[in-house]
């Protein structure tokens, strides 16, 4: 755990410093531009909060059917198929595939959000796939086979995201 709040951090605050030494050299006028940031920090806003949303509603749904037993906090033991996992494998990790676009947007880094971002969004998607749907398969074996079979990685279904990004679960 303690090495992917590590990944996490090292991910966001690259973008950031990365972000601003691109941005001097690519838009040398976009500090000047007072608009571009009133308007980027508000969409960055905006953004965080449906991140906030996700994981705390998946977090929540996780705490309360996903765990059998005593366990430490933020394990599970239990396959959640229910919710938000009804509709995609991954709910909690699409909503915090927002969060590099977010953070790039309330920093109004223009080459963060073009550039860096969708290389951080990339990353997650690998790790996911090739290290959370191995572990989940290890975990539940052939039970998450056949939910894999079932069920979509991510879901774009407004009445699914809807849910996801909703204000109470």
């Amino acid at each position: 755990m303690l090495i992917r709040i590590f990944i996490w951090l090292v991910m966001l605050m690259g973008g950031v410093v990365f972000g601003f030494l691109i941005d001097a050299r690519l838009f040398p006028k976009l500090p000047d531009s007072l608009w571009f940031h009133l308007i980027s920090f508000m969409a960055g806003l905006l953004l965080l909060r449906l991140v906030l949303r996700a994981s705390r509603n998946t977090g929540k749904l996780l705490a309360r059917l996903g765990r059998e037993g005593d366990l430490p906090r933020m394990e599970t033991n239990k396959l959640v198929k229910e919710g938000y996992y009804a509709c995609m494998r991954h709910p909690m990790h699409l909503g915090l595939m927002l969060f590099p676009p977010a953070l790039a947007l309330i920093v109004g880094s223009l080459s963060f959000l073009i550039i860096i971002a969708p290389l951080e969004m990339f990353f997650i998607v690998t790790m996911v796939k090739i290290i959370e749907e191995p572990q989940a398969l290890r975990k539940f074996g052939g039970t998450y086979r056949d939910y894999m079979n079932l069920v979509p990685f991510f879901s774009f279904k407004k009445a699914c995201l809807k849910k996801l990004f909703s204000k109470y679960v």
